[in-house]
């Protein structure tokens, strides 16, 4: 099983409030593990005009307006942008798919902040990850459900509908989910 490039849909009763109504989308994932971005939980009182004044880059188009998301709950502090394909950094990008690429260099946000960034992005503090056999063994036990990544779904529509939206590509109402586990 290979989830790079695909969505984790985080299942009600999963039991780890910081995952709870997440889509995450897994930038890689191999038998040492996987590594993922929340794409639908915006940070706190952060914008990306307060990153921009922190790392002291001067920006020339609107684009600090934007928020910055809560990546994950691993090393808070690291930044990740969640890309399209039709940017590359000139130090180091992982292209995922023809439509997505994750870059954790500077160069990226002083092109955003310059205008001459990707055409859409998502900024990111922090990480989601799992050691080996750890996300096959959360899916196993029903805490992810995996869906295909869509573009749209992820730069497209408001964070509060992300998660419904994931979960109707895969054929499942939200309404009719339950926290809680049945054994037949």
């Amino acid at each position: 099983m290979n989830l790079t490039g695909k969505l984790l849909i985080a299942m009600p009763g999963m039991g780890d409030p910081r995952f709870e109504r997440s889509v995450v989308f897994v930038c890689d994932h191999n038998r040492k593990g996987a590594m993922g971005l929340i794409v639908n939980k915006p940070a706190q009182d952060v914008r990306l005009a307060d990153l921009f004044e922190q790392l002291s880059i001067q920006a020339e188009t609107a684009s600090g307006d934007g928020p910055v998301y809560f990546g994950g709950p691993v090393e808070g502090s690291r930044g990740f942008v969640l890309h399209s394909g039709d940017y590359s950094s000139k130090i180091q990008s992982l292209a995922i798919g023809d439509e997505f690429c994750m870059t954790a260099t500077l160069d990226i946000l002083e092109d955003i902040a310059s205008g001459t960034g990707p055409e859409r992005a998502l900024m990111m503090l922090g990480y989601s990850g799992w050691g080996p056999g750890q996300l096959e063994s959360e899916i196993a036990a029903t805490g992810w459900l995996t869906a295909e990544a869509e573009a749209a779904l992820v730069y497209d529509l408001e964070d509060s509908e992300k998660w419904g939206a994931a979960l109707h590509s895969r054929g499942v109402d939200p309404l009719t989910l339950s926290a809680s586990a049945g054994h037949a």
